[in-house]
């Protein structure tokens, strides 16, 4: 089996790492995210709900996918931690305005999140070049 080696991708309209990893990473036809926050990349400004949270967040999944020219079409998987799961139904009406059938495959659990309700990474099929 053939290792592709991997690629790094950055933008600066997402919010920048915060420690030694990278906004997105392609290795062998796929694109992986970094779990992102809903920080607003210019004014670092968080929402108050998790629905408008959750759209800040696809918001910077979108921008690190643009970077390497993918959309959320591309998108296979989706991993989301959510503070509290009691704001499920809140945060899956943001989400679902951001994808279409076929949805991605999602992950959705709980987990304890510095400061903020929901934070979300992706995984995307890259389309091979012709």
């Amino acid at each position: 089996m053939n290792f592709t080696p991997k690629t790094a991708f950055r933008t600066t309209n997402a919010p920048q790492p915060a420690g030694p990893y990278s906004q997105g990473i392609e290795a062998n036809g796929f694109f992986y995210t970094a779990g992102f926050g809903p920080q607003d990349p210019v004014t670092g400004a968080v929402p108050d709900s998790v629905g408008e949270q959750t759209r800040q967040v696809l918001r910077n999944v979108q921008a690190i996918l643009k970077e390497r020219g993918l959309t959320m079409d591309h998108c296979v998987k989706t991993t989301v931690h959510l503070a509290d799961l009691a704001d499920f139904a809140e945060f899956n009406d943001a989400y679902q305005e951001f994808f279409s059938e076929p949805y991605p495959v999602r992950t959705t659990v709980g987990s304890q999140l510095a400061d903020i309700l929901v934070e979300i990474d992706v995984v995307a099929a890259v389309p091979e070049s012709k």
